[in-house]
């Protein structure tokens, strides 16, 4: 039996059905959503192996959302009864948004929808954001990389972006849990397979675009169109659109936006900051100090000039907070709301400082694992007047190996010291990653390697000084390490503390 789109949106609104894409936890009466591979969409649909709605039917579904290609490839694969119904559409993931928009209640969500993209940034981001609605006196909730956590919920992050249903769920929890605003981390894999399908947002911020993720994409161009979906293909009449000026691909994703609101930031002691403001619709911004204590930031904007200070370290931290308030500024805030990220200290695994008084040394846990990112980290304490740098790190197994002489590179421009280790080496032997990196350290000034991680950072504690910083980077907030297929527990920030109180 055939049944249209909106014949089936009236039976759920109607019958409060469930909606399932995995067959194996359909029950009887579901929707079952026929979903392709998630694979990048510019290598086109591919069919699963094995026929998911035969099983979903065995499992009980009465209610088949397809496209008549997937219903032509598997037609003969099972046997119907007269009671199961199919409903055809043009694409399954968007059809899947529009649906779970009627079960979950989130058609013309009441609640502002903030979305972060870029390679690096997100999550600081995010957290600013959150701190800067909490001073305010608002109630957020957070989707990203580290929890999904709101007014009186909190789970360790899965994905940094999880599946479409699961989201609008989320999105219904956080309406009624009395929340004020969602900010929501929203990665390319998410873009790319429309994971945030029949969700509207109402502001986004573009922080950059770095060699990342390229086993998926296959190259910076499939990447940057994945991130700029959320700015072209998902319009909302007056969204807030802040992006960041600086970055090549964003001053590109400014010519295609003409509506959306630049924030660059300018190197320290160019000029006075209202000097360069030759255009007020961009926010400028300019370090007026970097030092260990953190940064002073002179803004201007609108013929508007003000300085904020903040214990962040690093010039990426700046753009982090320029970013964040070139949206804020958008959508209400005032410039005396912003003096309030003044007093945020930063986010678990993000340039996350432990600090060993009795030595004066300066460790730093960050969740950098790009080149692009392991240059910024490095900078930034370079720039903050640290005597020496001392980088430990490695790269993940089962991932795009072409940045790994990458990486190697980052770290051998930047660093006076190389501790080469394990980061997540999942399947792979840890001994041949280490191999992949180790082209990029031909210039490095000193490496050790080390690939168990903990025996890495015990070695950091020995060999750092009075006025260093060691660069412990890749985990970040993560409490584990993947070694072949399994989770062990794992933390940078405990080893780190452990050594430093013995």
């Amino acid at each position: 039996m055939m049944r249209t789109f909106s014949d089936l949106i009236a039976l759920i609104e109607k019958n409060s059905l469930v909606l399932a894409t995995d067959s194996r936890k359909v029950q009887e009466n579901d929707v079952f959503v026929f979903m392709p591979l998630s694979i990048s969409s510019h290598k086109g649909i591919q069919f699963p192996p094995v026929n998911f709605i035969q099983d979903a039917i065995k499992n009980g579904a009465k209610y088949i959302v397809l496209t008549e290609e997937n219903y032509a490839a598997y037609q003969n694969e099972f046997a119907v009864s007269g009671d199961i119904s199919f409903t055809f559409v043009e694409n399954t993931r968007s059809a899947l948004g529009e649906l779970a928009q009627i079960a979950f209640g989130t058609k013309n969500y009441p609640i502002p929808v903030i979305a972060l993209i870029g390679t690096n940034g997100k999550t600081t981001s995010s957290y600013l954001l959150e701190h800067l609605y909490k001073a305010c006196g608002k109630s957020p909730a957070i989707l990203g990389t580290v929890s999904y956590h709101w007014k009186g919920h909190f789970e360790d992050a899965p994905l940094t972006t999880p599946d479409c249903l699961t989201l609008h769920k989320a999105l219904a929890e956080i309406k009624e849990a009395g929340c004020d605003v969602v900010i929501m981390e929203v990665s390319s894999h998410a873009l790319d397979q429309n994971r945030v399908a029949g969700i509207e947002f109402d502001g986004a911020i573009f922080t950059n675009l770095t060699q990342d993720h390229l086993d998926y994409h296959e190259n910076m161009e499939n990447y940057f169109h994945a991130k700029a979906k959320m700015f072209l293909e998902m319009p909302k009449k007056n969204k807030a659109m802040s992006i960041f000026g600086n970055d090549k691909y964003g001053e590109r994703l400014v010519e295609l936006c003409p509506t959306a609101q630049p924030f660059v930031l300018h190197q320290k002691g160019c000029a006075d900051c209202s000097c360069l403001a030759t255009d007020n619709t961009i926010l400028h911004g300019q370090l007026k100090d970097n030092s260990p204590r953190g940064l002073v930031i002179e803004h201007c904007y609108n013929g508007e000039k003000w300085d904020l200070s903040t214990p962040l370290v690093g010039e990426h931290n700046a753009c982090n907070i320029l970013g964040v308030e070139c949206l804020a500024l958008q959508m209400g805030f005032s410039i005396s709301d912003l003096q309030k990220l003044s007093t945020f200290h930063g986010v678990p695994g993000r340039l996350e400082r432990i600090y060993d008084e009795k030595k004066n040394i300066s460790y730093f846990v960050d969740y950098a694992h790009t080149p692009d990112a392991l240059i910024h980290a490095q900078d930034a304490l370079r720039k903050a007047g640290f005597k020496r740098i001392i980088t430990v790190f490695g790269c993940g197994g089962d991932r795009d190996r072409t940045k790994r002489p990458l990486m190697g590179k980052a770290v051998a421009d930047a660093s006076d010291i190389v501790i080469l280790t394990s980061d997540n080496p999942r399947t792979e032997n840890p001994e041949q990653i280490l191999d992949d990196i180790m082209p990029g350290l031909a210039t490095a000034k000193e490496v050790h390697r080390i690939a168990n991680r903990k025996e890495a950072l015990q070695y950091a504690t020995q060999i750092s000084q009075n006025g260093d910083a060691v660069l412990i980077a890749g985990k970040g907030h993560e409490t584990y390490q993947i070694i072949g297929k399994t989770k062990h527990h794992f933390s940078d920030q405990e080893i780190i503390k452990e050594e430093i109180c013995k």
